[in-house]
């Protein structure tokens, strides 16, 4: 297979889960339109609400990652057993995180709300609280799609997750309405509706599964095979092992992003403002960024269950199409960044100091690109944990280089995060080329080069014709 094949069949992944992605933070949009309508303390509310399921987002990331690349990387090898463990681990994980985050939430739901608030009592504590009473035995739904959507990922259909985030959207957009403004719920109504829409979405991905021709021809083979409560916690510990470090991964970027709007403050509020409203725009580049690093990482899987390590190839293609997303990017929001922060309604000093940033942070933009891009591959292969030191690295000294030219303004703030994300590519680069030196040997060691076009070559073709075999001929 040639590089453009390779290219077109990650791209065939990539899209439908950027078209996810995307309708995710969409959710959280359309809630905070209509609430908007209700005052500043009910989207405070809401606002902080969604902060905090994003980051339980890192938490359900251990099933529905591990999951993926489980399931992915035994349908490769044509492994029924293997893939009715990997499902077994996700929803075994489940069943031990969901208890422990909703009910643990519910009952904590005021110290949480306090806690996210930054203390103090009113009108706002209330609101969150009411949002998280609803929101959090919710977020057993919002779970459990994760783990649907992992092992229809794995078992390489990124398009039903797709559809079940339009869905869900779908549902939110008519219920919101008609349950905040008409019934007269407010916040709750918001609370309502996003669970509601969810629960849907996993009815809905629940008989996706059932109808899943390779999975369930997985489950006929596997019929005879007995669960017992020792051979399903192994099964959830493999999982919880390949998707903890993805999980940590997250986690850690997110919480410097948030700890980089302290830094920002120390520059100005108006500067703090111009930053989100610009974090919030390069979302669009890189959710797309991410969506190459799963359909990396999937494929990856597929080929090495097949037999073939092919981290080389496919790494140097996901980075040739991110890499291409990343300039694009910085293209657009260099040229269209007035327009940007007029969208938000941004003006004056704020619309000034947006346009700025945006404009500066296309280097960043390609780097980190390139830097997901290849994290996909050595997710798949079993690299997270070095990912995540790199990232955790990555993330401590981009806070301390911004915290020292904060004093440039957000010039130096774009800088800093240029510089430490060109250090965590170097690191990945480094890892990269060790794989493909070790290929290298096995190549010779295989009879590369060969005149009759034997060896690595046909390896490789082989490896992607029995995985597309495996997926019942889809790309």
């Amino acid at each position: 297979m040639d590089g453009t094949e390779l290219r077109r069949r990650l791209a065939s992944l990539a899209y439908p889960v950027y078209f996810e992605l995307l309708a995710g933070v969409t959710a959280g949009i359309i809630n905070m339109v209509w609430v908007a309508r209700l005052g500043g303390a009910s989207v405070a509310a809401v606002a902080v609400a969604t902060n905090v399921e994003n980051l339980l987002l890192g938490v359900v990331l251990v099933a529905g990652s591990g999951t993926t690349v489980l399931v992915a990387r035994a349908r490769g090898a044509g492994d029924p057993a293997g893939v009715r463990s990997a499902v077994r681990g996700g929803w075994t994980l489940w069943a031990v995180v969901t208890p422990v985050v909703a009910v643990g939430g519910y009952l904590c739901r005021e110290p949480v709300a306090r806690l996210v608030l930054g203390g103090g009592d009113g009108r706002p504590l209330s609101l969150a609280t009411g949002y998280f009473a609803i929101a959090l035995p919710g977020i057993a739904v919002f779970f459990a799609t994760n783990v649907v959507d992992g092992i229809l990922k794995g078992a390489g259909d990124t398009r039903t997750p797709m559809r079940l985030s339009l869905l869900a959207n779908g549902l939110i957009l008519v219920l919101d309405p008609a349950l905040i403004i008409g019934l007269g719920l407010g916040v709750r109504g918001a609370a309502v509706s996003t669970v509601l829409g969810r629960t849907a979405a996993l009815a809905r991905g629940l008989v996706a599964l059932r109808r899943n021709v390779p999975l369930r021809e997985t489950a006929s083979d596997a019929a005879g095979e007995r669960s017992t409560a020792g051979s399903l916690w192994a099964d959830a510990r493999r999982t919880a092992a390949t998707g903890l470090p993805m999980s940590a991964d997250f986690v850690v970027r997110m919480a410097g992003t948030l700890a980089l709007v302290g830094v920002v403050a120390r520059i100005g509020v108006a500067d703090v403002a111009a930053y989100g409203i610009a974090t919030k725009a390069t979302y669009v580049a890189t959710m797309a960024f991410y969506a190459v690093r799963q359909a990396a990482a999937i494929h990856t899987a597929h080929l090495l269950g097949a037999g073939h390590d092919a981290r080389r190839a496919v790494g140097r293609q996901a980075l040739v199409l991110a890499g291409a997303l990343g300039l694009a990017a910085a293209l657009a929001l260099l040229a269209a960044a007035p327009w940007i922060l007029r969208g938000f309604g941004a003006g004056g000093r704020v619309a000034a100091a947006g346009t700025l940033y945006l404009r500066c942070v296309g280097p960043y933009l390609v780097l980190l690109a390139c830097f997901i891009a290849l994290g996909g591959v050595f997710e798949a292969a079993g690299g997270s944990p070095a990912l995540a030191r790199i990232t955790t690295c990555g993330v401590t000294l981009q806070l301390a280089l911004a915290y020292a030219l904060s004093g440039a303004g957000l010039r130096g703030i774009c800088l800093a995060m240029a510089v430490a994300t060109a250090l965590q590519c170097a690191a990945v680069t480094r890892m990269y080329r060790r794989v493909a030196q070790r290929e290298g040997r096995e190549a010779l060691v295989g009879g590369a080069g060969k005149p009759d076009g034997s060896g690595a070559g046909a390896s490789v073709a082989s490896a992607h014709d029995r995985v597309h075999r495996n997926r019942g001929g889809r790309a």
